[in-house]
């Protein structure tokens, strides 16, 4: 509200009075960071209880049959899960289905899998992605074996538009770039396929997570997310995912971790393992394990 009104606004100095006040009246409160926690004692003397955020259960790796069948749902209205070469009835991009057995094999050469979600607001700056791809691009083309790329952006929101304006005046010979959106189901599917997130989400008040990346992570898929106040509390640096603070770092970071792709020996394919390794809790499993417990002290 502050950061639309102003910190002044009459709202928002209603808001935080009465927050201020039914907090510390309340039996318990709950917050989504460690953050959160001390930032409520340390102004309102509000004492909570952490409740991390966790992906439902249909946040999952998605086997490579549902893969296919997903990437040639999208290549009917995406040219970049269309098939590089001869095109085939049974081929994306990423896929194929072997006529004989069945069986559906990931094909060889195939570009790396990028993906973002957003709502196209200014709380993200894609020009950061954009620039950290031409450095990518610059790279392949001064002889670096990287694979090519597609990068799916997803989302709907207010700048959109203009990204894509500035997504079609780059020539790209080795990345493609695309900004569907995804029905409901269809999401959690795509990113159980990928392989690397992006997150550009910065919170505005540096005490909460982005719920993209909890998602992300559910799905075991490694990420890349733009550095703030808060976010080692998700992101555990060079463990499950990387930390960037600008487009040459971040650049730097899509070099490092597709150097050899697809190969299993590299720090994106480690990632993956400390994802699956970690068992996280699901959002069920989180609040009968930090909750149940407050509201049956409480009887």
């Amino acid at each position: 509200m502050s950061l639309s009104h102003g910190r002044n606004h009459p709202l928002v100095l209603i808001a935080k009075w009465y927050e201020k006040l039914f907090g510390r009246l309340s039996d318990y409160n709950l917050c989504v960071t460690d953050a959160m926690k001390k930032d409520l004692w340390v102004n309102f003397k509000i004492k909570a209880v952490t409740l991390y955020d966790k992906p439902a259960s249909y946040f999952k790796e998605t086997p490579l049959d549902l893969q296919h069948n997903l990437y040639m749902k999208l290549a009917k209205d995406y040219e970049p899960f269309k098939p590089r070469t001869e095109l085939s009835a049974d081929r994306s991009a990423f896929t194929e289905r072997d006529g004989k057995s069945g069986n559906v094999l990931k094909t060889k050469g195939r570009p790396a899998l990028l993906i973002s979600s957003t709502s196209w607001t200014e709380d993200e700056d894609f020009s950061v992605l954009l620039r950290a791809l031409e450095d990518y691009e610059r790279f392949i083309e001064e002889g670096a074996k990287l694979p090519a790329l597609v990068c799916v952006i997803t989302g709907k929101g207010p700048l959109k538009d203009y990204y894509n304006g500035l997504i079609q005046k780059l020539h790209f010979k080795h990345i493609q770039i695309c900004t569907p959106w995804l029905e409901a189901e269809d999401y959690p599917l795509l990113l159980g396929s990928a392989d690397l997130g992006v997150c550009l989400h910065k919170s505005s008040s540096g005490l909460d997570l982005p719920m993209k990346v909890v998602d992300m992570f559910g799905c075991c898929l490694p990420v890349c997310a733009i550095h703030f106040e808060c976010l080692h509390e998700l992101v555990k640096h060079n463990e499950n995912g990387l930390i960037f603070r600008d487009s040459k770092e971040l650049a730097e970071q899509l070099k490092m971790l597709f150097l050899d792709f697809p190969s299993l020996e590299g720090k994106l394919h480690s990632f993956r393992e400390n994802l699956r390794a970690s068992r996280q809790l699901r959002w069920d499993q989180s609040w009968d394990q930090t909750v149940l417990p407050l509201l049956g002290n409480k009887e």
